[in-house]
């Protein structure tokens, strides 16, 4: 699978612009992660079956519960041993108007967190042999309705530095973070969008580092890892991707087998501990959703 292949939402068109619309909706953010670009790219059949496998796991009461919790998880074990920073926009080097927009867009980070968490769990275990749904929530909330409050209509769209174009003044920040998470040559889309503002991106980086590089936060991780693993464990609708089913329906041995290596690079690696530091970062301008304690 060519990983470099996207189809952006301004060129999709027909269902592969009605799915990206559903994604967004479903979600509550106005986002449409790389994930589902390059997949769309690559095997859009694929991504066209397999979202109709998954989506019914976003929209239930349990899901909403999780979200909460899976944030709360993460930012209740760093405030136990530190002191999480929180910027006015002169803290930061920052406009009112530039702060206004960073929130908005932390904010939509925030929103796909827990979301991207459960995706890459769900579709890495479906495909791979992985428990789903094995032990279902029997809960009234397991099949209820969303609430429609939650999370909806609080994000900006996010903006993003091209590929490969750094400003010099973000380099240092970049570059302390591509160590700290272990990525490849591509940046992910959290710091593309915070590349854009260096001012803020050197004072956070500067601030969060001895947390990110902590005990606290690897506890963090593994205590959000655990959480989603019981939620995908728990799932009351479990989605049929398994290569067997796969077969079934016409998918051939190739795109299972790329599909597979996709998901599980992706329910690994540096996105570990990425997606656990969304909220983290958000918080630093008062952009965090609903919290549980």
């Amino acid at each position: 699978m060519d990983t470099t292949k996207q189809v952006y939402e301004s060129a999709a068109s027909g269902w592969q612009r009605g799915l990206y619309a559903d994604i967004k909706h479903t979600f509550r953010a106005p986002l449409v992660n790389w994930i589902f670009r390059t997949t769309m790219a690559n095997e859009p059949a694929f991504l066209r079956y397999a979202w109709g496998q998954v989506k019914p796991v976003f929209e239930t009461e349990a899901f909403a519960t999780f979200s909460v919790r899976y944030r709360d998880t993460i930012l209740a074990e760093l405030e136990t041993g530190h002191e999480l920073p929180g910027y006015e926009p002169a803290d930061v080097g920052l406009t009112p108007a530039e702060f206004r927009e960073l929130n908005g867009q932390l904010t939509t980070f925030d929103i796909v967190s827990p979301r991207l968490a459960v995706l890459f769990s769900l579709v890495d275990r479906g495909l791979n042999g992985g428990d789903v749904g094995t032990t279902p929530d029997t809960s009234e909330a397991a099949c209820t309705p969303f609430s429609d409050s939650l999370d909806r209509n609080r994000g900006l769209a996010p903006t993003m530095l091209p590929q490969g174009h750094v400003p010099d003044e973000a380099q240092q920040a970049l570059d302390g973070l591509t160590q700290f998470h272990g990525f490849g040559e591509s940046l992910p889309s959290i710091y593309r969008c915070l590349g854009q503002w260096p001012s803020y991106l050197d004072t956070a980086w500067r601030d969060l580092k001895p947390i990110l590089e902590s005990d606290a936060f690897e506890q963090a991780v593994a205590e959000s890892e655990s959480l989603k693993g019981a939620f995908v464990e728990a799932v009351a609708f479990r989605p049929q991707l398994d290569p067997r089913t796969l077969r079934a329906v016409g998918f051939s041995e190739t795109t299972i087998a790329a599909v597979q290596d996709l998901f599980s690079s992706f329910n690994g690696g540096a996105v570990r501990t990425v997606i656990p530091a969304l909220p983290l970062f958000a918080k630093t301008v008062g952009a965090e959703g609903k919290r549980s304690r």
